[in-house]
């Protein structure tokens, strides 16, 4: 039986455990935090991200935590903007409450299968394994390691020295969620506005409110992150018709709104070795304007058991996973930088429903013949 070490506790660390394990590897995953938590409020997946999620045997779980929505824009007079050429299934995604979703799949892993406190700080590749060091002293002997350490990967740091995350200069982004019980909205807003500011609220699952505001180009921060927040607001709202952004951010507490400098992490010249790979952001971390950071991650996840299950060994697995990632990120790449340098908020949505469309009528990963057999 292969035995898999996943590094990292999030969304798509948690994936790739439960997808190697019903892929018939023995996996440990290792959070280096005492418990497992989400950093961040609500995060959209689309169909992609379900499929793979049904395959696991979760995705009614998943959609039991999450709310229907559609990512549609209006301009910051409160018109609607077409995107001609697009279909309905093109907008449509599922908002889900991330720290439910983090226990869900944590849950579906195993307790037994996740060691809390565990940081990783090294590792030593051999012909046939690899040795996993941890802060404590301990040592882990597996198959393969794999990355989900996020953005910040410790994993990507050995593998590829000197590839470490970067700004985004001047793309910021802030959010909170609201619990039921607050201020409430009648429908779901999202607009582009001037001055490269983005944002508007939904309503979640479960009846609270998920408001988030991000700017591309900012200028130099001042104030506080609701000050801030509120100050971008006034970019999405001529004419007073999107009052409600404004009255949801000054209902947040300050110590509830989170803000982020968004960073990215450059093309990687390899995402694998013989016995180690990397997945979801710590291989690939964007922009968040596409939305679709999760549900790419969640795809490497099942695409990578697919390939252990598929072929004999793992250095082979490795690479022809890599051959396969590197290809479709360096695409994903140049789509989110069409969606990001737009002349108008009508570009912006024409490129931006280019890009779903695209991301979510690919074959998918769940359903792939990888045109090999074990």
């Amino acid at each position: 039986m292969t035995r898999v070490i996943v590094i990292g506790g999030g969304i798509v660390g948690l994936t790739t455990g439960l997808a190697l394990r019903r892929a018939g590897a023995d996996v440990l995953v290792c959070e280096r935090a005492p418990e497992i938590r989400a950093a961040g409020a609500s995060l959209g997946l689309w169909r992609n991200a379900l499929a793979v999620f049904d395959s696991l045997g979760v995705g009614d779980g998943v959609r039991a935590i999450g709310k229907p929505s559609a990512m549609r824009f209006h301009d910051r007079t409160g018109a609607p903007i077409e995107t001609p050429g697009s279909t309905a299934a093109d907008h449509e995604y599922l908002l889900a409450h991330r720290a439910k979703l983090n226990v869900l799949l944590a849950d579906a892993v195993g307790a037994g299968n996740i060691r809390l406190d565990a940081e990783f700080v090294g590792y030593e590749e051999h012909h046939d394994g690899v040795a996993v060091h941890f802060a404590d002293g301990r040592t882990e002997h597996a198959d393969l390691l794999v990355g989900a350490d996020g953005a910040f990967s410790a994993v990507r740091g050995l593998l590829v020295p000197g590839a470490r995350a970067r700004e985004h200069v001047g793309h910021h982004a802030w959010r909170a969620v609201l619990p039921p019980g607050g201020p409430e909205v009648e429908r779901d807003v999202m607009v582009l506005g001037r001055n490269g500011s983005r944002g508007g609220y939904t309503r979640s699952y479960d009846g609270g409110v998920f408001w988030l505001l991000s700017q591309f180009g900012s200028p130099a921060l001042t104030g506080t992150a609701k000050q801030q927040a509120l100050e971008r607001a006034r970019d999405l709202d001529d004419g007073g018709w999107n009052s409600s952004l404004a009255e949801l951010i000054e209902a947040t507490p300050e110590e509830l709104v989170l803000h982020n400098q968004i960073m990215v992490v450059p093309p990687l010249p390899h995402w694998t070795s013989r016995r180690v790979a990397l997945v979801g952001d710590a291989a690939h971390a964007m922009s968040p304007h596409i939305t679709a950071g999760a549900s790419l991650g969640v795809e490497d996840a099942a695409l990578l058991a697919r390939y252990l299950t598929t072929h004999h060994d793992v250095p082979v697995a490795l690479k022809a996973y890599e051959a396969d990632r590197i290809p479709h990120y360096a695409h994903v790449a140049a789509l989110s930088k069409v969606v990001e340098d737009s002349a108008s908020p009508w570009e912006f949505a024409r490129s931006y429903a280019a890009f779903s469309h695209w991301m979510t009528n690919q074959e998918p990963v769940a359903e792939r013949d990888l045109g090999v057999r074990p």
